[in-house]
C-alpha cells in the first residue's frame, strides 16, 4: 500500500492508497491527516487503474524541508575534486553534527514534471536523495527512538543552480557571498515523488540501492549505507533543535554522481529519473 495524491481528468486532486495497479480515494482525508495515523486505512470500493490516474506530489503543501548538506563521503570528495580543494577531513572525526539547509514548499512538483531552469543559471545540477516524510510530533528524541517518527519514505531529486550558488560581485569572505535560496529553492527544485511507501515495508533506510539517469545514461549509482550521518541521526538531530510535524519532510543527502563532478549539467528537454529500492521510479523533465 501506498500513499498518493492523484486526479482524473479536471478534478482537483485528493488524497488516495495506491494497491498494486489500483487507485483508491481516501475520503474526507488528507495526506497529513494520514501521515499523522502513522498507519494508512484499508483500501475500499472499486478504485481505477493506475494508468488512468495522474500521480501528484504525495505531499501538495508539505512542511518544513530540511536538507542534508555533505552526507555522502563519495559526493564530498567529487566536488572537493572539481572545485581543486583538498579533501575535508570526517565530519565526525571532528565532531561535528548533520548540517542542514531548507526549501520552501513551493519548490515542489510532483511525477512527470516538467521543469524550467531558473532565469540566468547555465548549471542546473541533479542530486537524487531519499526523503524520509515525518509522522508525528518529534522534540529531543534520541537515534534508537528516531524512525519511529517516520510515517515512510519518498524520492526526491534536490535540483541545484550551481552558478546562482554565489554573488560575484562580493568576495569569498564576504558573509553576503552565497546565496542559498537562489542556489537551491527556486521554484520547482524539488521534484517529489511518485507516492509514500509506508516505514513498515522498508525495514532499514540505509540499506537501499540508489540510482538516478539522465536521458537514459545511468550517473548516480549508489547505496544509503555509504551515508555519513543516517537517516535516524538526522531526525535525532533536527529534532534537537526545533519540533519536527507531520507532514515535515528530511532529504537526507545525494551520492556521487552530481553533474558538477563532470562539469556537465542538465538542459531543456533533458530527462531525469530517479529510482530507490522499494520506493518506485520518480521521472520529471527540465523545461
Amino acid at each position: 500500500m501506498k500513499l498518493v495524491n492523484f486526479s482524473q481528468g479536471n478534478s482537483a486532486p485528493r488524497a488516495g492508497l495506491l494497491s498494486g495497479e489500483r487507485v483508491f480515494e481516501a475520503p474526507g482525508a488528507t495526506i497529513q491527516q494520514l501521515l499523522a495515523n502513522l498507519a494508512f486505512p484499508d483500501a475500499k470500493g472499486k478504485g481505477i487503474a493506475l494508468g488512468d490516474a495522474t500521480l501528484h506530489a504525495p505531499l501538495l503543501y508539505p512542511g518544513t524541508i530540511y536538507c542534508a548538506g555533505a552526507n555522502y563521503a563519495d559526493h564530498v570528495a567529487e566536488m572537493a575534486r572539481a572545485q581543486n580543494l583538498p579533501l575535508p577531513q570526517d565530519p565526525r572525526e571532528l565532531g561535528l553534527k548533520p548540517w542542514f539547509f531548507i526549501k520552501p514548499r513551493t519548490c515542489v512538483v510532483g511525477p512527470r514534471a516538467r521543469v524550467a531552469r531558473p532565469r540566468g543559471s547555465q548549471k542546473l545540477d541533479w542530486e537524487a536523495e531519499l526523503a524520509a516524510v515525518i509522522g508525528r510530533p518529534a522534540r529531543n528524541v534520541p537515534v534508537e527512538k528516531a524512525l519511529d517518527y517516520v510515517a515512510g519514505y519518498t524520492m526526491a531529486d534536490d535540483l541545484s543552480a550551481r552558478d546562482l550558488s554565489r554573488r560575484s560581485a562580493l568576495p569569498p569572505g564576504n558573509p553576503f557571498h552565497f546565496d542559498w535560496t537562489a542556489h537551491k529553492g527556486f521554484e520547482g527544485s524539488c521534484p517529489l515523488g511518485p507516492w509514500i511507501t509506508p516505514a513498515a515495508e522498508v525495514p532499514d533506510p540505509q540499506r537501499l540501492a540508489i540510482r538516478l539517469w539522465v536521458n537514459g545514461a545511468l550517473k548516480q549509482d549508489s547505496n544509503t549505507s555509504r551515508m555519513i550521518f543516517s537517516t535516524a541521526e538526522q531526525i535525532s538531530h533536527l529534532s534537537s533543535i526545533a519540533t519536527l510535524h507531520p507532514g515535515d519532510l528530511v532529504l537526507t543527502g545525494t551520492p556521487a554522481g552530481v553533474g558538477a563532478g563532470r562539469n556537465e549539467f542538465l538542459q531543456p528537454g533533458d530527462r531525469v529519473e530517479i529510482e530507490i529500492e522499494g520506493l518506485g521510479r520518480l521521472e520529471h523533465w527540465i523545461a
